[in-house]
C-alpha cells in the first residue's frame, strides 16, 4: 500500500465541460426544498453540481441550460442572477 497518495476528487464543470479537482470549482447545490443556491463551503446538503471559478463557464452553463439538466427542475433568472453575484463577489 503506498502512503501519502491522496486521490484528488475530480468533478466536471457544467460550463467547460473539464475534469478538474473538486477544489477547485465552485459548487452549486439544490436543497431538498428544491432551493437552489452557490456553495462556497461545499458542505450544503442537496444535489450538487460544479462550475469553475469563472463567470464565463457560468454564463455558459446557463446558457445552455445545464443546471436545469442537472437539477431536472425549472431555475427563475433570479435565482441565476443571485448565483452570478454570489460568484463575482467570490471572484473579487
Amino acid at each position: 500500500m503506498m502512503a501519502g497518495v491522496k486521490k484528488i476528487p475530480m468533478r466536471m464543470c457544467l460550463g467547460c465541460g473539464e475534469m478538474k479537482p473538486k477544489k477547485e470549482l465552485i459548487r452549486a447545490v439544490k436543497s431538498p426544498e428544491g432551493d437552489i443556491s452557490i456553495d462556497l463551503t461545499g458542505k450544503k446538503s442537496g444535489r450538487g453540481a460544479y462550475i469553475c471559478r469563472s463567470t464565463e463557464c457560468f454564463r455558459k452553463a446557463r446558457k445552455a441550460r445545464k443546471f436545469e439538466k442537472n437539477f431536472s427542475c425549472m431555475i427563475s433568472e433570479e435565482v441565476y442572477d443571485s448565483m452570478e453575484k454570489e460568484l463575482n463577489l467570490e471572484n473579487q
